[in-house]
């Protein structure tokens, strides 16, 4: 998983998965710390597993908490399909636009 940051953007790329998580959660906190709006690009990402989506559905509730916003943006359709067959995506905020 490689995580690079382009001011309040996020960019992830590689397999988003329980290995990765711990890394993923740490910049999506400090992120946050830092930019009230976040936004987290995903179209990167390889493979996503359900611990992975339940973390970026973790800060999305606790950045609502903290006053903050974030969203997900280019999800691949696999990405999307696990979001629904999990329910995540009642939590999560997703762009799907360009930009």
């Amino acid at each position: 998983m490689e995580i690079m940051s382009d001011g309040p953007v996020l960019v992830l790329s590689g397999d988003l998965d329980v290995r990765s998580t711990m890394r993923v959660r740490s910049a999506i906190q400090e992120h946050l710390a830092s930019h009230p709006e976040v936004v987290i690009d995903l179209s990167g990402v390889d493979s996503v597993d359900v611990t992975a989506l339940r973390v970026l559905a973790a800060a999305t509730l606790q950045s609502v908490r903290d006053g903050h916003h974030l969203r997900l943006r280019h999800p691949s359709p696999a990405v999307t399909r696990l979001l629904h067959l999990s329910h995540l995506i009642r939590v999560v905020e997703v762009d799907r636009g360009v930009g």
